[in-house]
């Protein structure tokens, strides 16, 4: 069932009432949201409901966190992310996640909705509407406001006697200082009144429980006692909110002063991070490298900050306070520019490391921090043009990629019209937008822009840039039939330019891919396989995973069309365990395609129109009806003729919607493995 609902990294304590009432409310109601101060837990409730409820929805959960965002330009992104839509078409990105959810039965989680509070409310009114199937459930502070919105107001944990909030208490003590007990009768009192100043708010007692580290129980609760005794200067919140601010400000109180600098730096960070990012982003004057790590393990063992792994986070109301005082520092411009200058360096060394064996390492950590980088571009764009447009360049084509297509669009364009006029970077943006706007099928734009590419490659005299423009306008001239010029092109270029570096290698390669593919178009398949297998062999020996799997389509097309479906099949399906691995969704489309005719050439209509279905959920993901190369169509068209024949249209019919209604991972592990037994 599909789901990507946080795991739980620590106990999950109480809520069993109000668990069994939410799930109840979901099951009844389209729109629910759990709404109540910062820290009371509505987000450990939400994904233990979904965890829960993800079985009765065909589609299962998806969960969508909004606390990385800094504003509501990545709102669709990241709900379309979450749901499995990586739209290449030239659509508004609202009308491409309501065409795809039309159909699901789906519970969608949409957590921490208050600071984009407008644009969730008319995002949801607008997917709501057009999917009937869909359930969402939101976590906010405040209602969405919504039509048919179910409020489920979540309550502090009960923490008179021997209540929900001391079991909490004695959870986390025990985690933040290992051995204790708690069994004497000073400690369980002392422990019980922690939890009643306190009013049973789960963050709040987590940061007390995290200051066992050093001091006891009753050291702990004498200090809460002194602290709430003195007037709140924030008499206009609620009290609950007065309650988590004073908790806060209580714990601050107690970091040292390292601590606390990297408290307030941490929050220019929109996302999970490790420490390494911790060190460049928030060292600096009086605190080091080395004193970032200490600090940092300081704030993990206070709770201020949650390790999982190598990764580390802040939650949203501790985020909020140490950005207060970024502010009261005056460190929001350098705190900015240092974290504008840690991503440029990341999309530096990724771009550098696209060839070599490192490259699904750099394709997911791009896809991993994507808040980060866009945080830093917009911080660029206004502050660091020229950085801005480098970045732009440097980091589109995982973007492309990754389905980020929208996105890429407009950094690009907005990285050319604030930048520099000429340069490399330049060249770099323009391939990048040019990759962009064919890939969405603006064929005649990314002719201009492979001119234009072009044009700036030639200026700047760098081999790198004369293969980029090459490599765009080859493949543009593929994509709209044109084969021959496009083998000209790249024969023209490939003559002349070399591949000194790592990164003109790596542009070579496409180029020698392009070859490829307008051999086999022409019909020449044997200087198609030739190049393909040499091409192959450079692309193993350097463990480069992206060309390679494009080989092995060429290579499955090739085989097919000389009448080799066993070794189509087997090519393709090398095919898509490499696209696999790099999670490109567009690329498994094809790979299915094709695989599905190699099955239909050996016979098994029923087992190929079952791929042939999983290809179409794929398709869908990327908001294209089938679509491959040229060449592909009329084979497809003839392989599909013959599997329908071979089983008649009912069963193949049986057997396409089967494959179109499998959860699509599962439907690409069976084709992966040939397990697609009917």
């Amino acid at each position: 069932m599909a789901s990507d609902i946080p795991e739980e990294t620590t106990s999950f304590v109480g809520r069993k009432a109000e668990l069994a009432g939410l799930e109840r409310t979901v099951a009844a109601h389209r729109l629910t949201t759990l709404t109540g101060s910062g820290g009371v837990g509505k987000t450990r409730l939400a994904a233990r409901a979904a965890r829960h409820a993800a079985s009765a929805y065909r589609d299962g959960a998806r969960w969508a966190d909004l606390s990385p965002l800094h504003d509501d330009s990545l709102l669709i992104a990241t709900v379309s992310d979450a749901v499995g839509l990586s739209d290449h078409t030239l659509r508004m990105p609202i009308d491409a996640l309501c065409e795809w959810l039309a159909d699901k039965e789906l519970l969608l989680v949409l957590d921490s909705c208050e600071h984009l509070l407008p644009a969730s409310a008319h995002l949801l009114g607008e997917v709501l509407t057009t999917s009937p199937g869909l359930t969402v459930l939101a976590t906010s502070r405040q209602p969405l406001g919504l039509r048919g919105e179910r409020l489920v107001e979540v309550e502090p944990l009960p923490f008179e006697g021997a209540g929900d909030a001391l079991t909490l208490f004695r959870d986390r003590a025990v985690a933040a200082a290992p051995g204790l007990a708690l069994h004497a009768p000073a400690d369980t009192a002392a422990a019980a009144e922690i939890c009643r100043r306190l009013e049973g708010i789960p963050l709040a007692i987590e940061l007390a429980a995290g200051a066992l580290g050093g001091e006891s129980v009753e050291q702990v609760a004498a200090r809460i006692r002194t602290r709430f005794d003195v007037p709140a200067d924030d008499t206009a919140l609620p009290l609950r909110h007065r309650t988590l601010r004073t908790a806060i400000g209580w714990s601050h109180e107690l970091c040292t002063p390292p601590e606390r600098l990297l408290w307030a730096r941490l929050t220019v960070l929109r996302g999970d991070f490790d420490e390494a990012t911790a060190r460049e982003v928030c060292a600096g004057g009086p605190l080091t490298a080395d004193g970032v790590t200490g600090a940092l393990n300081g704030l993990v063992a206070k709770s201020v900050v949650r390790r999982d792994g190598a990764r580390h986070r802040m939650l949203d109301t501790i985020r909020e306070y140490g950005r207060m005082w970024l502010a009261e520092l005056g460190e929001e411009r350098a705190a900015a520019d240092r974290h504008a200058a840690c991503f440029l360096g990341l999309a530096r060394r990724a771009h550098a490391g696209w060839t070599g064996d490192d490259q699904i390492i750099w394709y997911h950590r791009i896809a991993e921090t994507h808040a980060d980088l866009c945080a830093a571009l917009d911080h660029l764009l206004v502050h660091d043009t020229a950085a801005a447009q480098e970045m732009a360049g440097r980091i589109g084509f995982f973007w492309c990629c990754c389905g980020h297509l929208p996105q890429t669009r407009d950094y690009a364009r907005r990285a050319l019209d604030v930048g520099p006029e000429q340069g490399p970077h330049r060249t770099r943006a323009l391939w990048v937008l040019g990759m962009t706007v064919m890939l969405q099928g603006d064929y005649p734009a990314a002719r201009r822009l492979g001119r234009e590419c072009t044009r700036s490659a030639s200026r700047d005299g760098t081999h790198e840039g004369i293969l980029a423009a090459a490599y765009l306008c080859g493949l543009t001239h593929l994509m709209t039939g044109r084969p021959e010029a496009g083998l000209r092109r790249i024969d023209q270029v490939l003559r002349v330019a070399d591949a000194g570096t790592r990164l003109e290698a790596a542009y070579r390669l496409r180029c020698r891919l392009i070859t490829v593919f307008a051999l086999t178009s022409l019909g020449r398949l044997e200087e198609a396989a030739e190049a393909a297998r040499n091409l192959r062999a450079v692309c193993e020996a350097q463990d480069e995973c992206w060309t390679r799997s494009y080989v092995d389509y060429q290579l499955a097309l090739i085989a097919l069309l000389r009448g080799d479906a066993e070794a189509s099949a087997a090519h393709a399906r090398a095919m898509l365990a490499g696209k696999h691995r790099l999670r490109d969704r567009f690329g498994i489309a094809l790979g299915l395609d094709i695989l599905a005719a190699a099955i239909a050439a050996q016979g098994a209509g029923a087992r190929a129109a079952r791929v042939y279905g999983t290809g179409q959920v794929y398709w869908r993901m990327v908001g294209h009806p089938q679509r491959g190369t040229p060449e592909l169509g009329p084979l497809r068209e003839a392989c599909e003729r013959r599997a329908r024949e071979a089983v008649g249209d009912a069963a193949f019919q049986r057997a396409f919607e089967r494959g179109r209604a499998d959860n699509a991972e599962v439907g690409l592990a069976a084709a992966l493995q040939g397990e697609l037994l009917m």
